[in-house]
């Protein structure tokens, strides 16, 4: 999906791109981008939710302005991993722990949804900073997305018929040596918030989090 978000003092709002399933323990897969006072950079927040949970946070700051131009933002979500890219740029990997009993999304149908909400309560600074409603109205704009999948419209009608996606790249995408690299370079200098490290919310590492990040 290609997006530019609110200019100016987008303080209190979250723009959301994200993939989410229906029901109680849904499964999700977020980009949020919260907004700030004028001036300050957008904080990218990024989580995983698996079975109506989530607690899987990381958030970035973009080294561009997003509300310049439209840049491209990416999920890969494929039976091994989610990738989080920006313009082709790998910013997070979740890895499929599944084996180890860490809840990964593998059995239900996801929607794509965009929405431009008030979170003054949380988003910006802690919820120290509210949104000035003097500013309203507050417009992002998406444009060309690309959906690249089997389509289905319940559970277990995902893995029936005839597969027209088997050959696609994005079912065993992963992370080349240039990814990596891409990646390290993300996570070391624009990275602001990892769960993974987050000893009060977490005094046991989760276990997604140890050995290696990629």
């Amino acid at each position: 999906m290609m997006i530019k978000l609110i200019p100016g003092n987008s303080a209190g709002t979250v723009t959301t791109f994200y993939l989410a399933s229906e029901g109680p323990s849904h499964d999700e897969i977020d980009f949020e981008f919260l907004g700030n006072s004028t001036g300050e950079p957008y904080t990218v927040h990024t989580n995983v939710y698996s079975q109506g949970k989530g607690d899987k946070e990381q958030q970035f700051r973009l080294w561009f302005d997003p509300t310049a131009a439209f840049h491209t933002y990416s999920i890969i979500w494929n039976p091994q991993r989610i990738i989080f890219m920006v313009d082709n740029i790998p910013m997070r990997v979740f890895n499929n722990h599944g084996a180890s009993g860490v809840p990964f999304p593998t059995s239900k149908p996801m929607r794509v949804i965009c929405s431009l909400w008030n979170a003054d309560d949380w988003a910006t600074q802690g919820g120290r900073v509210k949104t000035d409603w003097t500013k309203a109205p507050f417009v992002a704009h998406y444009r060309n997305i690309k959906l690249s999948g089997k389509p289905c419209d319940t559970a277990s009608s995902c893995g029936s018929g005839n597969d027209t996606v088997s050959n696609e790249a994005w079912q065993t995408q992963g992370l080349d040596a240039n990814g990596r690299n891409r990646i390290r370079w993300v996570q070391q200098k624009h990275m602001i918030y990892n769960y993974c490290n987050d000893l009060p919310r977490f005094p046991q590492t989760p276990h997604e989090c140890k050995g290696s990040r990629f």
